[in-house]
């Protein structure tokens, strides 16, 4: 499965309706997101199951600062429509490798619990 382009429209969606995301947000512009560019396209022949979005910050910046994305590429991964990993910086393949295979070997009702418990401390 190829790269999918992401905008503000779709992302929401995107994300509800599939198990994993991984969201990638660059421009043109960007050295190290061209860099990175095939090393996640590359993710996204490996790994069918997940969705491979790009957000071009460029066209999409209110949706950038929405997500306060301030450093690009910025890597969002989701899983059940929970965001469980969030990095700047140009993964090398193996790096991005680990981060696909940690996302899908996540406990997700641990998860949720953690979430309900930092919220109970927070109120």
């Amino acid at each position: 499965m190829a790269t999918t382009t992401l905008t503000a429209e779709s992302i929401g969606t995107t994300i509800e309706q599939n198990d994993i995301v991984l969201v990638d947000f660059w421009a043109d512009w960007c050295g190290p997101c061209q860099r990175f560019a095939p090393v996640f396209e590359q993710s996204s022949e490996t790994h069918p199951d997940v969705v491979h979005g790009k957000v071009d910050t460029e066209a999409e910046q209110q949706l950038a600062a929405e997500l306060q994305i301030t450093s690009i590429p910025t890597l969002m991964a989701f899983r059940e429509g929970i965001l469980v990993f969030r990095q700047p910086g140009a993964l090398p393949g193996p790096a991005l490798e680990q981060v696909v295979k940690a996302v899908k070997d996540l406990d997700m009702d641990d998860v949720r619990k953690q979430i309900a418990e930092r919220q109970g401390a927070d109120a």
